[in-house]
Order: structure tokens, then sequence, then C-alpha cells
């Protein structure tokens, strides 16, 4: 198990485990980002990773990305 910021542009990893405090968590929830889901690295720009998951193209902050675990 590793960090979203960890895996390769264009590769498909499964979500293992969303981090975080309760807030973060259900914010991520609420993005689309549960366990179990796919998601996608679609590019790296200025700190941010734009991520594909549940076909939706979203924006999130390395930090962010850092509290996804695939």
């Amino acid at each position: 198990m590793m960090p979203l910021t960890f895996a390769n542009v264009g590769e498909e990893n499964m979500i293992k485990r969303i981090g975080g405090n309760s807030e973060t968590k259900k914010h991520l929830e609420n993005l689309g980002f549960v366990a179990g889901g796919n998601v996608t690295i679609i590019n790296e720009i200025a700190g941010n990773i734009i991520v594909n998951v549940k076909e939706s193209r979203i924006a999130i902050s390395k930090e962010m990305a850092q509290k996804i675990f695939i």
C-alpha cells in the first residue's frame, strides 16, 4: 500500500484506504474517493494532481493525494 502520489501517470489503481481526519475523509468521499474504487492519474500540474475517478476529472493537491492509499 502506498500514497497516490507514488502512482504513475496513466496507471489505473484501486483505492485501498483513505487516511486523514474524519473531515478530510468525508470530503474525499464526497469527491468520489472511496475504498474499492478505481483512480487514474491523468497529469501533474504545479503541485496539483489531476485524477480520473468515477468518470470525472478532479484536481487535488499533493497533500490530499498523500491521504489516498492505493
